[in-house]
């Protein structure tokens, strides 16, 4: 009799255990009750990276003189105006006639001659010429002009 009830016992465990484990096996992950990740976690996230990306755009300058830096501006200044670039800007003349404005320690560079333009030197058309520093280098029209300007600069 003993016997017996170990049996039904025994039977009675693997039966429960059958349960139980078909249950998990056929439970489905991220469901309501199996959530992968909490909702209030996703939020959070979503939020923390909403706000980097508000920083990042934040922190692009946005100067009204200031474009980006992989694109060129068209800029078009009358007989007499100047264009005073910061260190980096790169222009090119695409109309006109111009000429260098130069700083103490120098001229413009003129990339495609390979030299240093000096002032009062006429501008060559289709030359890039780079701003190497911030000390009212730039270029001044002669006639009403066409540049193509990279970088941060000003009219004067």
């Amino acid at each position: 009799m003993k016997t017996n009830g170990i049996k039904k016992g025994i039977l009675a465990l693997v039966v429960l255990s059958i349960i139980l484990g078909g249950s998990v096996v056929f439970s489905e992950p991220g469901s309501e009750k199996d959530p992968l990740i909490s909702l209030s976690f996703l939020e959070k996230r979503l939020e923390q990276f909403k706000n980097y990306i508000d920083e990042r755009l934040a922190n692009v300058d946005s100067g009204s003189n200031s474009y980006p830096a992989n694109r060129l501006e068209v800029v078009e200044i009358a007989a007499g105006q100047s264009l005073i670039g910061k260190a980096g800007t790169e222009i090119i003349l695409r109309g006109g006639k111009a000429r260098v404005i130069a700083g103490e320690l120098g001229g413009l560079s003129d990339v495609t001659g390979g030299k240093d333009l000096g002032m009062d030197v006429l501008v060559p058309d289709n030359h890039l010429l780079i701003v190497p520093r911030n000390d009212n280098r730039g270029v001044a029209a002669i006639t009403d002009a066409i540049f193509l300007v990279r970088g941060e600069y000003e009219i004067r």
